[in-house]
């Protein structure tokens, strides 16, 4: 099993990924262990997706980090 998952900062900034160990990856994030995220405080999980294959995942990843995939993530993260 493969979770894509969204975390965002205090700040209100987004980082996108995808793993098979959710906590393990969140605590990696939070530890300051991932170059991407060392600098962002007050992180948390905000959108997650699993998935069977890693190819999913990756796939689903990607289209996050594409314009299209950023406009979904707004407008499903933005409050009603």
């Amino acid at each position: 099993m493969y979770f894509v998952y969204v975390l965002q900062n205090k700040e209100g900034a987004f980082y996108k990924g995808f793993t098979n160990n959710l906590e393990r990856r969140f605590a990696e994030h939070t530890r300051g262990q991932t170059q991407t995220t060392r600098k962002m405080s007050g992180l948390k999980i905000v959108y997650i997706e699993k998935y069977i294959t890693i190819e999913e995942a990756s796939k689903r990843e990607k289209y996050f980090k594409s314009a299209a995939g950023r406009r979904f993530l707004k407008k499903k993260l933005s409050p009603p």
